[in-house]
């Protein structure tokens, strides 16, 4: 069984940080690209940044220069840094992970944590 699990979110005040991290545990051979996603209430969900298993990172655009994807690959963890975060930030962020199992490489979600950008 593999599991991803979450961790971090909360509430925070506009123009505030917050950090969410995600591990990855079960039984697989390696761990590909991982990444975050978010929904907010009432759109689809959205790519928020992605890292491949050498570092390489892309953004979407609401990201860029506000938000830092990072793994530490000994751990199997997931990072993102938000910075100078908005209400429109407002959403749950769900992490991602290729994960090499016996069937080949899959995509697994976490069940997400609720990220709320409010004064």
């Amino acid at each position: 069984q593999v599991q991803l699990v979450e961790s971090g979110g909360g509430l925070v005040q506009p123009g505030g940080s917050l950090s969410v991290s995600c591990v990855c545990s079960g039984s697989f051979f390696g761990v590909n690209a991982m990444g975050w996603y978010r929904q907010a209430p009432g759109k689809e969900r959205e790519l928020v940044a992605r890292i491949t298993s050498d570092g390489g990172t892309n953004y979407a655009d609401f990201a860029k220069g506000r938000f830092t994807i990072s793994r530490d690959n000994a751990k199997n963890t997931v990072y993102l840094q938000m910075n100078s975060l908005k209400p429109e930030d407002t959403a749950v962020y769900y992490c991602t992970a290729v994960l090499r199992v016996t069937a080949g490489p899959r995509m697994y979600w976490g069940q997400g944590t609720q990220v709320t950008i409010s004064s």
